[in-house]
């Protein structure tokens, strides 16, 4: 049995799973992060290194373990060593006054870098190389012009929290210590609410983090940030664009469900962390982790419009564009497929059959503002909305990727809860293509790209049209296409079987 005195845990182990926006860092992981930068960079007495988004300072502190046995030959005096690595190549900028005070207490054992029991006796002031400085938004027609935050909601009182974050509140984030760095690691915020809600409803902010530590051009940039942005989406797509271009990234580990890298948080979409290395351009190691099982690749990040996680899924989708089909995203509709807004609900007289989530009744015709051309035609409505919990896999590692999936006569029409796939041109071929829906070819193409619950019509560029003369079965896609024993064995192993359609 352990002897309690002996036990002394990480209080920074205990920290890491308080929130799904701004996620503390285990130690672990904070290792592994830094474990891809190159070995020697930790005897260089000259190197400097910033984290910008400081929360519980565990990555200065790490970097501080490895420098301290990195120097010991060139620096054989303990104290002149942790004095030079503290005060000439570590610092940080805290995210809040509160999370910079816990960074200095977790690097140099003193909320204060001066205090009596401060590890480094080169600091005469209260700070020390880990800042705070309390920034207020910049409004511009109801948004920071910075980060995007609503005014609505972040215009507060100077005692509540602003979640202005100094190191991109600023044009010239180089004047913030007029220096230059070698490297720049962190994990910053995620999102912001927009006032709307969370989660999906969120804005993100951690591209904003990535963008501006670029502009400082270090010799590397490591972050961990949710994957979200492997397919774009709110505020994303440039984002996304900017990173699949950019050669720089040389290693991206992946990881499919976030509780693998955050035991306990739930981020939808999953979370990687990478390492751009600024001289240094070519393919990138590709790690993807998904239920304990690590898969790895180097290839181009910009292969396709948007990324693809897994290896094998990539040789999937090339042998199905060496086809060169038309996608089916063409005829999938977009939001508002009708202009009806999710909580219309039947009018007491009507020439149309409504259906909205978990209900139907009737509207008139003069009330459906969009999709005219699809009203007196045959079609397949599709929920939104994934069963899935943030588009997450279930305990055997599955996805369903659909819910609700089924015929549409003429007349009908749905609300936005639902997207429509067609016009057909009659009862058969909208049957034929439910069936071709439901298999699990289909939705696991669906699937490469849907990092969330919401499902759109961009998530269909990757599934190809299909012949509707015929009726389609997963095995007869496998052999269309020419995929191997391992191809059709992986695509079984991610997409859970749907019933047959309804008639």
């Amino acid at each position: 049995m352990q002897n309690r005195n002996s036990y002394n845990p990480d209080v920074l182990t205990c920290l890491a799973n308080l929130s799904s926006d701004e996620v503390f860092t285990p130690p672990q992981l904070a290792n592994q992060i830094l474990d891809l930068l190159p070995k020697e960079i930790w005897s260089d007495k000259n190197a400097r290194f910033l984290d910008p988004v400081c929360k519980s300072g565990v990555f200065l502190r790490e970097i501080a373990k490895r420098l301290n046995v990195g120097l010991e030959k060139e620096i054989p005096d303990k104290q002149k060593r942790v004095n030079h690595i503290f005060k000439n190549q570590l610092f940080g900028i805290g995210i809040t006054e509160l999370t910079s005070m816990l960074s200095r207490r977790s690097v140099y054992c003193s909320k204060t870098a001066n205090g009596k029991y401060s590890v480094c006796e080169s600091f005469d002031d209260l700070q020390g190389n880990i800042l705070f400085k309390s920034i207020e938004h910049t409004w511009g027609n109801g948004r920071c012009i910075f980060c995007g935050a609503s005014q609505e909601v972040y215009d507060r009182s100077g005692e509540l929290e602003t979640h202005a974050y100094q190191f991109i509140h600023t044009e010239k984030p180089e004047e913030v210590f007029n220096m230059k760095f070698d490297v720049i690691v962190g994990n910053p915020p995620y999102q912001l609410n927009d006032g709307g809600g969370t989660g999906s409803s969120a804005i993100p902010i951690y591209n904003r983090f990535v963008t501006q530590a670029k502009k400082l051009k270090p010799r590397y940039l490591t972050m961990i940030i949710p994957s979200r942005w492997f397919s774009g989406g709110k505020g994303l797509d440039e984002f996304r664009n900017e990173m699949l271009s950019d050669s720089s990234i040389r290693n991206l580990v992946d990881y499919s469900d976030s509780v693998d890298c955050f035991p306990g948080v739930d981020i939808a979409g999953g979370v990687c962390y990478f390492l751009w290395d600024r001289d240094n351009k070519g393919d990138c190691r590709v790690e993807n982790i998904h239920k304990g099982k690590s898969t790895v690749s180097v290839r181009p990040l910009n292969e396709f419009d948007t990324f693809i996680r897994d290896s094998i899924a990539v040789s999937i989708i090339k042998k199905i564009k060496n086809h060169k089909e038309d996608s089916l995203n063409q005829i999938v509709s977009s939001r508002k497929p009708f202009g009806l807004e999710s909580k219309q609900r039947s009018y007491k007289t009507g020439d149309l059959k409504l259906i909205w989530s978990g209900g139907e009744g009737i509207i008139p015709s003069s009330k459906v503002t969009s999709g005219q051309d699809l009203i007196k035609k045959w079609k397949v409505l599709l929920s939104k909305t994934s069963h899935d919990h943030a588009g997450q896999p279930d305990k055997e590692g599955k996805r369903r990727v659909f819910s609700r999936l089924e015929i549409l006569s003429p007349n009908t029409v749905c609300t936005e809860s639902y997207l429509i796939i067609g016009p057909f041109q009659n009862k058969e071929q909208t049957r034929k293509m439910t069936i071709y829906l439901k298999t699990k070819f289909c939705r696991f193409l669906v699937s490469t790209i849907l990092l969330t619950q919401n499902i759109s019509k961009d998530k269909f560029q990757f599934v190809p049209m299909p012949d509707l003369t015929k009726e389609w079965t997963d095995e007869k896609l496998y052999t269309k296409y020419g995929l191997t024993k391992e191809e059709i064995g992986f695509i079984e192993s991610m997409v859970r079987p749907m019933e047959a359609p309804n008639e």
